[in-house]
């Protein structure tokens, strides 16, 4: 035989289970549970976004390493050189940089034009460069409209006198003023 303890206990129960099933005993609450241990402490935020730059720093480093042996990227300088191994028009080439990010590849310095004279010989491909002439043939300038601070044209060049308003570069790195409807190797830098 039970004791009245025994069925306070069960109808209590029996009330808490069916209260709780229904979702309708907002002023019963059930036993506190064991409290668990505590969780490691989280980075200060500032902390945290250094460690999350530092990681996608690393990503990017594995990701360009990768892509360089794959010959598909040179960096050189502050400048990364990339080539899909297409060849364009000028204005096709261009369209293709500017929707990756980047614009047609235009040597500063030496170092530069062998970097693009390597893609250029990798591909036995002339490329056009980010370099165009204006009105005068003698004016020749970057995208940007700066005037260019570097050049290497092939001996007597540019000769276009008027109708050659791109510039490619042969394969050994010189350049060439040419026409810009000319399907020519797309080199682009970031």
């Amino acid at each position: 035989m039970l004791s009245n303890s025994s069925y306070t206990l069960i109808a209590l129960a029996a009330l808490l289970v069916t209260c709780h099933a229904l979702s309708k005993c907002p002023e019963i609450s059930g036993l506190p549970g064991i409290p668990g241990r505590n969780g490691l402490k989280g980075l200060p935020d500032s902390l945290a976004s250094k460690f999350a730059l530092a990681n996608l720093k690393h990503r990017l480093f594995q990701l360009e390493a990768a892509l360089a042996l794959n010959g598909k990227i040179r960096k050189v300088g502050e400048k990364i050189l990339a080539s899909n191994g297409k060849k364009a028009d000028f204005v096709s080439a261009l369209q293709s940089c500017e929707e990756v990010g980047g614009t047609l590849a235009a040597p500063k310095n030496e170092e530069e034009n062998k970097a693009i004279m390597d893609f250029v010989k990798q591909y036995n491909q002339y490329a056009y460069l980010g370099i165009t002439k204006g009105e005068d043939s003698g004016q020749v300038k970057y995208l940007n409209g700066m005037p260019v601070s570097y050049s290497n044209w092939h001996q007597h060049e540019p000769n276009g006198k008027g109708k050659e308003k791109c510039v490619e570069m042969y394969t050994e790195g010189s350049w060439n003023d040419k026409k810009c409807n000319m399907y020519r190797l797309t080199i682009c830098e970031f």
